[in-house]
């Protein structure tokens, strides 16, 4: 089974010199070329592959916000390209990811090729997910994800963090419920909490967290849990290992 790969540069001969490499490896198959970062939060979304090479300096997303805009677990393998950067390549040395220092030979390519290739075969995405959850979130420092790009149904849908109700695991998935929809979301309770503010979203539960916005009411349980009354009438649990939460749902000391 050939590897779906996307190329996405906002430089003609930077996208000119990645697909000529790629074009005689039998493994590879090109699904598409992106010259921006909003080019390619649609078409990962659209082609779903499981290899993209991310330019890093882009005029409208950069590589980073690309990341940020999927989510770090929904992303496919990634082998970052860019220019010059002393932050950046410090950084992906820091988390151990694989990226292409511009100009680039056909060794330095061939060798990034093959630890993805071998990511692949090993089964080893996840594990990647969190290496890109760890990377974005030191780059950010303390901007918070404002919105979800979710793929379901044959569309993509743009899902604002604000709108969000509340998130529960379900297996290896999200389900984040807005209102009366519910979308579906690869990715762990750890990654999905990184991305959020942590002064408007609250775990409750090692498979919940609530945005505290859209919390009416909490009714303590003499078992030393909590009802945790939703504003559409959603019962959920606050559970006691997770009952020092309680002052950021209420805003002050209980």
């Amino acid at each position: 089974m050939k590897i779906n790969t996307l190329i996405v540069d906002d430089e003609p001969l930077g996208r000119e010199a990645l697909r000529v490499l790629l074009k005689y490896d039998p493994e590879i198959a090109l699904v598409g070329e992106c010259a921006t970062g909003r080019e390619a939060v649609d078409a990962i979304a659209k082609y779903d592959p499981e290899l993209v090479f991310l330019d890093v300096q882009m005029p409208d997303l950069d590589g980073f916000a690309v990341v940020d805009a999927v989510g770090a677990q929904q992303m496919p393998v990634t082998i970052f390209v860019t220019a010059y950067d002393q932050y950046a390549l410090r950084a992906f040395d820091v988390h151990a990811m694989d990226y292409l220092l511009k100009p680039f030979d056909e060794t330095r390519f061939n060798k990034a090729l093959e630890r993805a290739k071998n990511h692949l075969r090993k089964g080893r995405w996840d594990h990647l997910g969190d290496k890109l959850a760890e990377l974005l979130r030191d780059h950010r420092g303390a901007n918070y994800a404002d919105r979800f790009v979710i793929k379901t149904s044959g569309k993509v849908v743009f899902l604002k963090s604000a709108e969000i109700d509340w998130i529960e695991a379900e297996g290896n998935y999200l389900r984040l419920h807005a209102g009366k929809d519910s979308y579906l979301q690869r990715g762990t309770m750890n990654s999905v909490q990184e991305r959020l503010d942590p002064k408007r979203f609250v775990r409750i539960h090692r498979s919940t967290i609530v945005n505290v916005e859209k919390v009416k009411e909490l009714r303590p349980w003499p078992t030393g849990e909590y009802v945790v009354l939703m504003n559409n009438g959603k019962e959920l649990t606050l559970s006691r290992g997770f009952k020092e939460q309680l002052p950021l749902l209420v805003g002050e000391p209980i």
